[in-house]
């Protein structure tokens, strides 16, 4: 979009970069562009990327299992192992059931894996993928975004994949009479009267806990990802504004270089602690699952 940096506002910028791939297209000689499927519905870029992420991310853990020595571990194996312990001693603590854990610990291990690749993706500069994908396709305002937590349906998503466990494991826990009994008996007692409002109470809690647990990681991952398009921004401020020929005024290239820096080394907290956050919190929802009440 350089060619029209003096007509694109820093409002047409952010909308640009905030609008998901839809469609696929293709460029065929002598017709230009044209769309060889078009899936409206889905967010072809956030779903790709959150794929193979995770993809990534599991052929890791697997590389690491399968390489892991008994001897003196190399640096590698060493965080590995840490990361492993560390994740199991959290299920350990939130879950007593031993048979759950080893479905539980791992699975939150992948959780955390995944959900951290798919956050650092705001750390590459917001314009290098786009530009890329556009000149792979030859389209002028190619729309990829690349963070896929900062898209309301994949974080949901995941967020549903936890309910789904919780569901599982109340019903393998409990049965599923047993399992129905407590939805419509707790929290006020297992009086006839009282089964339509303790069901209702129930469902709205998974409805909450689900819909706040996928809010919470998409929330924080596309204020994180406007904060970078803000700081993009100033860089093309500097870049038009401030240029004359003769003269480069260097404050709003130290300050964009400084400022884009600085966030970026406070970014990669909030990615891990997001990652980390949304992991404990289906340790303690599945946890919630093996309680009887």
């Amino acid at each position: 979009m350089a060619g029209e940096a003096e007509t694109v506002t820093a409002a047409d910028y952010i909308k640009h970069h905030l609008q998901s791939l839809t469609s696929v297209v293709d460029v065929t000689q002598g017709q230009g562009l044209r769309n060889i499927a078009d899936f409206s519905f889905v967010n072809l870029d956030a779903l790709f990327f959150s794929v193979v992420l995770s993809a990534i991310g599991c052929f890791f853990l697997w590389r690491a299992a399968n390489t892991a020595t008994a001897g003196v571990p190399g640096r590698a194996q060493a965080a590995f192992e840490l990361l492993i312990e560390f994740v199991n001693d959290m299920c350990k603590s939130i879950i007593s059931n031993e048979e759950s854990r080893k479905v539980v610990a791992p699975l939150g291990l992948a959780l955390f894996v995944s959900i951290f690749l798919m956050n650092a993706m705001d750390l590459l500069p917001v314009d290098l993928i786009p530009r890329i994908w556009q000149g792979m396709t030859g389209e002028h305002h190619a729309l990829m975004r690349v963070v896929p937590t900062a898209d309301l349906n994949i974080s949901l998503a995941l967020a549903i994949g936890v309910l789904i466990t919780c569901i599982v494991y109340s019903v393998k826990i409990k049965g599923f009479g047993g399992w129905m009994h407590e939805m419509f008996t707790a929290p006020f007692g297992n009086k006839i009267f009282l089964y339509p409002i303790n069901f209702i109470l129930n469902i709205l809690e998974f409805l909450s806990k689900t819909v706040s647990h996928g809010m919470r990681l998409f929330g924080n991952m596309y204020a994180g990802e406007l904060v970078f398009l803000l700081i993009a921004l100033l860089g093309g401020a500097w870049a038009t504004t401030w240029y004359a020929p003769d003269l480069l005024d260097p404050i709003m290239f130290i300050f964009h270089i400084l400022a884009g820096a600085a966030w970026a080394i406070f970014h990669i907290l909030i990615i891990t602690l997001q990652a980390f956050i949304f992991m404990a919190l289906a340790f303690v929802y599945i946890g919630q699952a093996h309680d009887h009440h």
